[in-house]
């Protein structure tokens, strides 16, 4: 299934929720996103079961701001609501392959357990 361009007002919608989402934040006149688009597409084909998504950080400004996007190609890796990569700099094949069985392997149980720690812990200062 090929990666599906989305819009700030989709991001929410797609990245929440149970299941894997990756994010490919790119801009048409990006020379390492024109080269990273094929790998991400590719690792869509072979990854059905996986949401691959794409923002266009030109079209979607807003939403790159205020996720604090400064370098792209920017990778975001979503499981379970859960923010747990990201990166900027385009990832060869082997890379892109490797961070998915990552995250697939993943305890998010355990991960789960220790943000909720986190958010009990009061903050020192």
């Amino acid at each position: 299934m090929a990666p599906k361009d989305i819009t700030g007002a989709e991001f929410n919608q797609t990245v929440r929720g149970d299941g894997i989402t990756l994010v490919d934040f790119w801009a048409s006149w990006c020379g390492p996103c024109r080269r990273f688009a094929p790998i991400f597409e590719k690792a869509a084909e072979n990854n059905p079961d996986i949401t691959f998504a794409k923002v266009d950080t030109e079209a979607e400004q807003e939403l790159a701001g205020a996720l604090g996007i400064s370098s792209i190609p920017t990778l975001m890796v979503f499981r379970d609501d859960v923010l747990v990569y990201r990166e900027a700099g385009a990832l060869p094949a082997p890379a892109l392959d490797s961070l998915i069985n990552q995250v697939r392997e993943l305890d998010m149980d355990e991960i789960k357990r220790k943000i909720a720690e986190e958010a009990a812990t009061p903050a020192e200062g």
